[in-house]
């Protein structure tokens, strides 16, 4: 499994899971490396496309933007992937 270097994924209660699940490999992206992070491109496309340049008086206006977004990019998964893809 391949993570970013959030201190979580660091957890010292992540050691006994890892050594029941052999199988498992955790592989750490470098520090600062935001370009081989795949959700770092989601979080860019959401921002360009919902909240850019607009305001939102209330929370949950946000929220429903957020999720229409959600909604409209699960639709067709692997144009999302590669779009999500090839900044890597």
């Amino acid at each position: 499994m391949v993570l970013d270097n959030s201190r979580i994924h660091h957890a010292t209660g992540l050691q006994p899971f890892l050594k029941e699940h052999p199988r498992l490999h955790l592989v750490f992206l470098p520090p600062y490396s935001p370009n081989l992070n795949p959700v770092e491109g989601l979080w860019l496309w959401l921002k360009a496309d919902v909240v850019n340049n607009v305001f939102f008086e209330k929370f949950y206006k946000i929220k429903l933007h957020v999720g229409k977004f959600m909604k409209r990019i699960n639709q067709n998964p692997m144009e999302t992937i590669d779009r999500l893809l090839v900044r890597l």
